[in-house]
């Protein structure tokens, strides 16, 4: 089984913006040479917490300090943008570091709707494009316009000698269905979905040739020495959800002691208890045999995890200690 990494960039209470994209590159480093497959940014906006919402930016300083790991976005989310400004950036991304390059496209905003507006005027309209949108990323990526399009005879420079790799990332069968219709790689965000992830990605790979290999299913996990240390430091991210849902939390991830000393109400202890049954907690050997009882659920061949802690070093810790159990390198 592959391993890859989700990293939103989030910024740990205490710290600075500076700090958690420092921590990203540092992540980056160690897990190339601990032989994860990819590593890919998400983008977000205007979101307290989280450090980063160009991913493009922050690939252009991992990609020059790491060897072999691929690189991309998770994801570009395409309304906000037109798609020759993406093809272009992500073709620079794909000159510099060659054959490693993925672009992950989705529709959701990443934002408030005032930033959504901010970033693209009439963002439902986009949304209602994004079908169109894809196909024209793709078509500049290959510089494949019909002759007598507009487009035609515009290229998406500088071009690499292969293209980025498009991925459609998704956490619903709607967003199965057009990556089955577009013939797209398809990335399933189980650890933010509450449908039947498994039937969807069954689905989807029952209607592309090998979809095996071209489906990513992300999770949530945590891995530490002990279940206990585990359990421990996630604490930080169960309460970091619930000040999110509250309008809160814009200072970033809280630590573990305010974790432990927050009064939490019998309604967010009950939600704490949902939370954990869509997040993989443990040991070493727990951690694998959960993400190995997830892989044969939904069939794939690879899994892209996102890890959220107050310290970086138990986020570094936690992909070390996965990669020593699944003997990556």
């Amino acid at each position: 089984m592959k391993l890859s990494i989700l990293d939103q960039s989030p910024i740990s209470k205490g710290k600075t913006p500076k700090d958690a994209l420092e921590a990203s590159i540092e992540l980056a480093k160690l897990t190339d040479e601990l032989g994860y497959h990819r590593y890919w940014v998400a983008e977000h906006h205007d979101l307290g917490g989280l450090a980063s919402p160009a991913p493009d930016i922050l690939l252009g300083i991992i990609g020059s300090q790491t060897e072999q790991i691929r690189i991309g976005s998770g994801a570009v989310l395409l309304p906000n943008y037109s798609p020759y400004h993406i093809a272009e950036r992500y073709n620079e991304l794909a000159t510099l570091y060659p054959n490693r390059v993925d672009l992950g496209l989705g529709r959701a905003p990443g934002g408030s709707a005032e930033v959504s507006i901010a970033l693209a005027g009439n963002f439902l309209e986009k949304v209602r494009m994004y079908p169109k949108l894809v196909d024209e990323v793709i078509l500049f990526l290959h510089q494949d316009f019909p002759s007598d399009h507009m487009y035609a005879k515009v290229s998406a420079t500088p071009v690499p000698k292969t293209p980025p790799v498009p991925w459609l990332l998704g956490t619903s069968n709607k967003s199965a269905k057009l990556a089955i219709e577009k013939r797209l790689p398809f990335v399933f965000g189980h650890f933010m979905s509450n449908e039947d992830g498994p039937s969807i990605v069954k689905e989807y790979m029952k209607n592309v040739l090998n979809g095996k290999s071209n489906v990513i299913v992300t999770v949530s996990a945590i891995c530490a020495e002990t279940t206990e240390e585990a359990e421990e430091i996630a604490m930080s991210n169960y309460l970091w959800k619930i000040l999110q849902d509250k309008g809160e939390g814009k200072e970033g991830v809280p630590s573990i002691e305010e974790a432990k000393a927050y009064p939490y109400s019998l309604e967010e202890k009950e939600r704490i208890e949902r939370m954990k049954q869509n997040q993989i907690v443990g040991n070493p050997s727990q951690v694998r045999e959960q993400l190995e009882n997830l892989q044969s659920e939904y069939e794939v061949d690879e899994l892209m995890i996102v890890t959220i802690t107050h310290s970086y070093e138990a986020r570094k810790k936690s992909y070390q200690l996965l990669a020593e159990e699944f003997c990556l390198a």
